[in-house]
């Protein structure tokens, strides 16, 4: 065996991009003719040509079709396989199904299908005009995987299915998103471009009202944003639940609201679990409860308050649940190409999508008649030979009974009548009966419907036109026997309930809790903060009083600013939930500062510090309500941490170091930030020393430093000197070190700590 040295990065290359482009054209993208991924059109051929499961006959074990797939053409996994089969026989994902499922092939809930050896399977009729014609030589046929037998490139589909049934995919660097429209409106953009290619793309769309989902649902794009996704190929498509309101007899005052159809591709089970939270949390004072009433048709619940805004109450969900969604489209499909066995992935238009599929049928339609020509033209050959004989049968019947056997009479036949060796075999092989009068008038016949019939084929094919009649007339059948009403109504002018949040927040007194392992709730004002429950080993960290619109806002020892509203804390009596599943900490992040800001506002200034002495004021109004991620506030150096904040409310500030160094200076001397800085020194570290903590205190203040040993101590401010910042200060705090913090000052009116600071 040779070995031959290859560079790496070239081999690479190499391979990934072979992988590459087998995902795109063999897995993932569906053939713009078609409209089927090669896993879907393996199965419908499989079923059709190995199984025979048409829509006439018994369904087979769904283990059947999966073993004869993978068996024959798909060598891939059973469970993609299976998953696949399911999908085109679930009626909430395929608009007009292609498999007709017996047994549990999941639910619009989520639920999976059962296994496959508990399910059965068959064809539905509108499979079969997907696979078309495909015993006619219609398409190319290629070797599978093991070359043991033949499949097609393509099936010689009748309908648009690509557009009927949408699609979606990911491959290697591209993906396809295609949504499922109405079939007879389809068909109708289809027959308009047969009538004239040139139909822009405006006039499609008077016959293509958009998407038609199985689910269901309310289009919110205008005409103008349908346009443009379609031309385009990409865009979004803002789906919408549909509601009725239902009035309870006997409670005048109250009002069901029925939800009767959700967007595609949303589990209704997740849904429902979504709208149950947000009534259990009371951020939907309108709302009282959630049921699921569905069977065969969507019919979810909702039980409102006496005298509740249903608008707004819609508006909050259209908002904050699934009840709203997008669907991403994304028209990308393979393409044909010269070579008739790869195709090419393309971003398509809407009329792009329709022309292929014209061009498509033309060219069927094209080789099915090649077909039926042909066989016509054996057919007519055959007979014709017979009508050489039809005067002399004795004759022909002498000769046969003298001969050895079937090919000797052939021979004698070819030399005695001049037939050719096919119409001789043919008349040896016939039956006497059939040489009866009745059977000669029938040849006649016969013959002369298959020579009519061959020179109408031979007028169609020689006109393009009369090609687009077939199969405009192909099309008129299907949209007759298979189309139905629009599910989706699109609805591009429509008045948007106004969604304001603060409508929604209920105004509660409670008390925002912090621990201090970064476990957060909150309680009611009622309840006792200090015998709330904590985790073993935890401890409560904060207990602020707050109303349920304000903002609890969290600093954190690297430097960055959460802030999430009260309402949304856990209301429970429990350990509530941890501050990871609300924002996103990193590794070592803890909090360090926990503020309640209120709805209207707050106002004033604080001074951020960190561990090595920088800090800097900022507008306490520039904080608030952020994402998960937060907020940068200060960027520290290199092993530095934030350790605190105080209010700036009074003229001086005071800084004590854990070896008990104190300086005193003006605040105006600490210049304001916007935040993301790392500000100024504000004393002077030395050796292992660090801040411990700062106060904004007046002249004739007292500083309360909390010692690691002993009590706490009281430094009079009068007996301090006011220098400068960035200095080191005194040694004032000689025993019962080192200082752990600064203790703020308790509020003159008495009210808890740790409370909101303005």
């Amino acid at each position: 065996m040779a070995i031959l040295d290859v560079e790496l990065a070239e081999e690479s290359q190499k391979r990934y991009l072979t992988y590459a482009l087998s995902v795109v054209s063999s897995r993932a993208l569906p053939d713009v003719r078609d409209g089927l991924k090669p896993v879907q059109r393996r199965i419908l051929y499989a079923m059709i040509n190995n199984l025979h499961l048409g829509p006439d006959k018994h369904h087979r074990k769904s283990a059947a079709v999966v073993g004869e797939v993978l068996a024959r053409y798909h060598p891939h996994g059973d469970s993609a396989c299976y998953e696949a089969m399911v999908r085109m026989a679930q009626d909430f994902s395929l608009r007009y199904p292609l498999v007709d499922g017996q047994g549990n092939f999941g639910s619009l809930d989520g639920d999976s299908a059962a296994a496959y050896r508990y399910t059965e399977a068959r064809l539905t009729a509108f499979a079969l005009e997907v696979i078309g014609d495909i015993g006619q030589e219609t398409v190319s046929e290629r070797d599978n995987f093991d070359q043991t037998v033949k499949e097609p490139v393509v099936l010689p589909s009748r309908v648009p299915n690509l557009l009927v049934n949408g699609a979606s995919g990911i491959a290697v660097g591209m993906a396809t998103a295609i949504p499922p429209h109405n079939l007879g409106e389809i068909i109708k953009g289809l027959l308009k471009l047969i009538e004239d290619e040139t139909t822009s793309d405006a006039k499609l769309l008077t016959v293509i009202k958009g998407p038609d989902f199985p689910t269901g649902c309310l289009i919110l794009n205008t005409r103008d944003e349908l346009r443009e996704i379609y031309s385009s190929g990409r865009g979004a498509i803002r789906m919408r639940a549909g509601y009725v309101q239902e009035e309870v007899s006997g409670r005048s005052t109250r009002n069901r609201i029925i939800i009767n159809s959700i967007p595609y591709g949303v589990d209704k089970s997740q849904l429902i679990e979504k709208i149950a939270d947000i009534i259990i949390a009371r951020k939907v004072p309108q709302l009282d409860d959630v049921r699921d009433e569905s069977t065969t048709e969507v019919r979810i619940v909702l039980e409102t308050t006496p005298g509740a805004d249903v608008e707004a109450a819609m508006a909050y969900l259209f908002k904050n649940t699934p009840l709203q969604q997008n669907f991403n489209v994304n028209l990308t499909a393979l393409v044909p190409t010269q070579n008739p066995f790869v195709g090419r992935p393309a971003l398509l238009s809407l009329r792009d999508c329709l022309l292929h599929f014209v061009e498509f049928r033309v060219q069927v339609t094209r080789c099915k008649l090649e077909f039926e020509k042909n066989k016509l033209e054996e057919r007519i050959h055959l007979l014709e030979g017979l009508e050489k004989l039809l005067d002399v049968l004795d004759e022909v019947i002498e000769i046969v009974r003298k001969s050895s056997g079937r090919s000797d009479a052939a021979a004698k036949l070819v030399k005695r009548f001049k037939l050719s060796e096919k119409q001789a075999f043919f008349v040896v092989d016939l039956r006497i009966y059939q040489l009866s009068r009745t059977s000669v008038e029938e040849v006649t016949s016969e013959l002369a419907e298959k020579r009519t019939r061959v020179d109408e084929i031979l007028k169609i094919l020689k006109s393009e036109k009369a090609l687009k009649g077939e199969v405009a007339r192909d099309l008129e059948r299907i949209s007759t026997e298979y189309g139905d009403a629009r599910r989706c109504q699109v609805i591009g002018d429509f008045d948007e309930p106004e969604y304001d949040k603060e409508a929604f927040v209920e105004h509660e007194d409670v008390w925002a809790i912090v621990t201090k392992d970064g476990w957060m709730k909150r309680l009611r004002a009622t309840n006792d903060p200090q015998a709330t429950r904590v985790r073993e080993g935890d401890a409560l960290y904060f207990a602020g009083q707050a109303s349920t619109r304000d903002t609890l806002v969290l600093i954190t020892n690297k430097g960055n600013v959460f802030g999430t509203q009260i309402l949304d804390l856990a209301a429970t009596s429990g350990y509530g939930e941890p501050v990871q599943k609300m924002f996103r900490f990193g590794d070592g992040e803890q909090i360090v500062k926990c503020l309640i800001l209120p709805k209207d506002g707050a106002k004033g200034e604080l001074l951020v510090y960190t561990r090595a002495g920088y800090g800097f004021r900022f507008d306490v109004g520039q904080l608030g309500l952020t994402k998960k991620t937060g907020k940068r506030l200060v960027r520290l150096g290199d092993g530095d941490d934030v350790i605190g904040t105080c209010p700036v409310d009074r003229q001086l500030l005071v800084l004590v170091s854990t070896e008990g160094y104190c300086t005193c200076f003006l605040a105006n001397e600490v210049p304001q930030l916007a935040g993301g800085g790392k500000g100024v020194i504000l004393q002077k570290m030395s050796g292992e020393d660090t801040l411990a903590g700062a106060i904004s205190i007046g002249k004739k203040g007292k500083v309360t430093v909390a010692l690691s040993k002993g009590n706490p101590k009281e430094i009079d401010v009068g007996s301090m000197t006011i220098g400068s910042r960035a200095k080191r200060g005194l040694k004032l705090i000689k025993r019962g070190g080192p200082v752990v913090g600064v203790i703020p000052e308790t509020p003159k009116d008495g009210s808890p700590k740790n409370l909101t600071l303005f």
